[in-house]
């Protein structure tokens, strides 16, 4: 989409946040409407509108400055991330006011029925309930502080899962084999160093055998990954570190002055897994060995629905013994959904990214949602079906929305078992 189709979306939301702030100032005005102090109204009511105003006015300012050349920066999301916060506090607030209104409408229309008219000069609805804008604050309080976690410690809370897999085909050699996998880095977004170093440092605490990356290393551009480069590196494993291009790795989502110029970023990124230390697979396989013993390795370039699809399965598996035990790496999880699953040679693992978990969402023992799962069937953690199994990553970081709330940053440790 042109910088254009960008302004025109962001003055409609502009617009109707400020429709927002309009019913939610109301609203304060009723909560303080008893206090005794008026420049303390004046401060409440007014800082609100500097805040808000001044946020939605970020917005555009900083969206103005937006190029489609260079994609969303920190500092773009960041902006965005402070709108949405407040945008989604606005609503929460509007709905409960617009419930209390609702109930004095109908009460004056009951009182009307009931009484007939009113006498002159009174007002058909009953006064707003101060109590009512309380309710109004503490609901809206929940989003509010929540995003603010999800923007300042929440991105940035890694978490790692373990997952124990068995399997009855599963050579011996390879019985408690470790992998360790990390997704969706999207350096281009971070804004921590110290912090990135941390979710590396839990990685290489877990001293897998095998490190595997699934894709989506930046947001658009080769140079995002540069300053992280001797960080991201310092992951090794003794059986090496693989890795594979994701959606945003083909530079597809900015513009560029040439097609020359986006196919010499793609081949700039491909050796930025070199200088990581990673072997970049691009539909291919290699064997792993141990104790004379092979496991297959199969790397696909991006296949997605609605995304790019380039990456071939079968050129991947060329030359796999149909016997042997394989492992693959493919980024978009709906891959596996339409290709893998149904493959006539069987797939025994496929790790998988792409969907961030929606970076929101709740996730508590016996219970899961996220608004990603409307659009994925499988997006976050373990699947299984026909003795296939899909393991997706909640992602490293985080993109757009410079947070994370109950879907948290992921480092996943997968050991293999012989099933006996």
């Amino acid at each position: 989409m042109h910088r254009g189709g960008f302004l025109r979306i962001f003055l409609i939301i502009a617009a109707i946040t400020l429709l927002l702030d309009w019913y939610v100032f109301n609203g304060l005005r009723t909560f303080i409407s008893d206090w005794q102090s008026q420049r303390l109204k004046q401060i409440v009511q007014w800082g609100y509108l500097v805040i808000s105003v001044g946020v939605t006015a970020l917005l555009l300012l900083g969206f103005g400055s937006f190029s489609t050349a260079k994609g969303m920066t920190p500092f773009h999301e960041w902006v965005l991330s402070l709108f949405i916060t407040f945008f989604i506090t606005k609503i929460f607030f509007v709905i409960v006011l617009f419930l209390g209104d609702l109930g004095r409408l109908f009460y004056g229309l009951g009182d009307r029925v009931i009484h007939g008219e009113k006498s002159s000069g009174a007002s058909f609805f009953p006064a707003r309930r101060k109590f009512i804008s309380e309710i109004a604050i503490l609901v809206a309080a929940v989003p509010f502080t929540g995003f603010f976690y999800a923007m300042l410690k929440g991105k940035y809370d890694y978490k790692l899962y373990k997952q124990t897999l068995y399997f009855d085909d599963l050579p011996d050699a390879f019985d408690g084999f470790t992998i360790t996998q990390i997704s969706d880095i999207h350096s281009g977004s971070f804004d921590n160093t110290k912090a990135v170093q941390r979710g590396i440092d839990v990685a290489k605490a877990q001293k897998s055998d095998l490190f595997v990356f699934t894709g989506d290393l930046v947001n658009n551009a080769a140079w995002e990954i540069d300053p992280y480069i001797e960080r991201f590196s310092q992951l090794k494993a003794p059986y090496g570190q693989f890795s594979i291009l994701g959606n945003h790795d083909y530079g597809d989502y900015i513009e560029w002055d040439s097609e020359a110029e986006k196919a010499a970023n793609l081949e700039q990124l491909k050796q930025q897994h070199k200088k990581l230390g990673y072997r970049l697979l691009l539909d291919e396989n290699l064997e792993l060995e141990k104790n004379g013993q092979k496991i297959s390795l199969i790397g696909v370039q991006n296949w997605g629905r609605g995304f790019i699809q380039i990456g071939d399965l079968d050129k991947a598996l060329k030359g796999v013994d149909r016997n042997a035990f394989k492992i693959l790496l493919s980024h978009d999880p709906t891959h596996w959904e339409e290709k893998v699953r149904h493959h006539p040679t069987k797939i025994h693992l496929t790790l998988a990214g792409h969907t961030h978990g929606a970076q929101f969402g709740v996730e508590v023992p016996g219970f899961r949602w996220s608004p990603v799962q409307y659009r994925y069937l499988d997006w976050a953690g373990l699947a299984t079906e026909n003795g296939r199994n899909l393991y997706v990553n909640r992602g490293f970081g985080f993109l757009a929305f410079s947070g994370r709330l109950g879907i948290w940053p992921e480092l996943t440790v997968i050991e293999l078992k012989k099933r006996v």
